[in-house]
């Protein structure tokens, strides 16, 4: 009895996925469509007042299959900004649900390829997603009008192709590209934006040979947020960074670097190797960064733009080398995802992930 049981529950399990095999693509519309009107009914985060911080690209030039290129968003109530947009970076937003037709601008550090090369998606989904009746405002220091005049060159094409396919009710021609918007930079932090509450201002970082480049803090109803691009260690950025929450930093951790210099080199990639000897210079290591963190006395270092590429966590404290010593606040690795919430005139800093 036992027996003929079994024989029949082996039987009807054949015949099940017999079932499910012939009716493959039945049963794969039926999950595509119920996953479709999950995704598109759904809402993003939802960001109360205060300030936020989101982690749309942690990743540098070197490939990361979990990182995008550098990029951030700054929430400021029902403003909200992307700064830097490198490659992915965009995928990320929208696969986070993040309102992209609605974001006020971009801000870019500087204008190495890594922070700029996502911007094609980005301006696309801006224009095709919210209907937009006028460029993305792209704002940076002076020599932004000829990344965005080339930007704009490079896609119109794409932009005509697009207005005649899907007419001007939905991708208006007014709408499309993006539009520079230059600043000058002086020995001092300048104001890039003050509008409801929420300050930008930009200041100088030395990334060279790469000029001009900058960072820029965020403040708004007693919050604050430093975002420094593409820096190595200064008293200025350090002056500029001073008692906020947190202080976004780029980190390069020489060691593991050196580890890569040595495997090209062994390679008989000679090239690449003096790449990434030279790029030790001009960017800061997780220890030099908490310093910066630490004589700001900002509440918590988060550090990106990570270089090498970490793929697993496991990494993180080769990564991080002699940065606790050196910070006596919170020190996080980022990935993207995450999300950093300041609450307004308070102390506490809420996170959570969005990918």
């Amino acid at each position: 009895m036992v027996k003929r049981i079994g024989v029949g529950l082996l039987l009807l399990l054949v015949v099940a996925l017999a079932a499910a095999f012939a009716l493959q693509r039945q049963i794969g519309e039926f999950l595509f469509e119920r996953a479709a009107a999950a995704r598109f009914a759904g809402d993003g985060p939802e960001f109360g007042d205060g300030l936020h911080l989101v982690l749309c690209g942690t990743g540098s030039p070197l490939p990361n299959p979990s990182r995008a290129g550098p990029c951030n968003l700054i929430v400021a109530g029902d403003q909200s900004f992307v700064v830097d947009t490198g490659e992915g970076g965009a995928r990320n937003l929208n696969l986070m649900q993040m309102d992209i037709a609605g974001i006020d601008g971009v801000l870019l550090t500087h204008f190495h390829s890594d922070h700029i090369d996502g911007l094609g998606p980005l301006a696309l989904l801006y224009w095709t997603m919210g209907t937009a009746t006028s460029p993305l405002p792209v704002h940076g220091p002076e020599g932004v009008e000829a990344v965005i005049d080339g930007f704009n060159a490079f896609y119109a094409t794409d932009m005509e192709y697009r207005i005649a396919h899907h007419g001007t009710d939905i991708v208006p021609a007014i709408g499309g590209g993006a539009r520079a918007q230059p600043f000058a930079l002086g020995d001092k932090p300048i104001t890039v934006l003050e509008r409801d509450g929420l300050t930008i201002k930009a200041f100088g970082v030395d990334h060279d040979p790469v000029r001009p480049a900058v960072g820029y803090r965020f403040d708004y109803q007693g919050r604050s947020i430093v975002i420094s691009g593409d820096a190595a260690r200064t008293p200025d950025l350090e002056r500029a960074a001073q008692g906020a929450d947190i202080l976004v930093h780029d980190a390069l951790q020489p060691r593991l670097v050196a580890s890569m210099t040595k495997a090209l080199q062994n390679a008989g990639q000679d090239h690449t190797a003096i790449i990434t000897r030279d790029i030790l210079d001009y960017h800061a290591s997780p220890e030099e960064a908490a310093v910066s963190a630490q004589a700001a006395g900002v509440d918590m270092l988060v550090l990106s733009h990570l270089v090498p590429p970490l793929p697993s966590s496991l990494l993180y404290p080769a990564f991080l080398g002699d940065a606790a010593d050196n910070f006596d606040g919170q020190i996080v690795v980022g990935e993207d995802g995450m999300i950093f919430s300041l609450p307004p005139e308070s102390d506490s800093i809420e996170r959570d992930m969005a990918l």
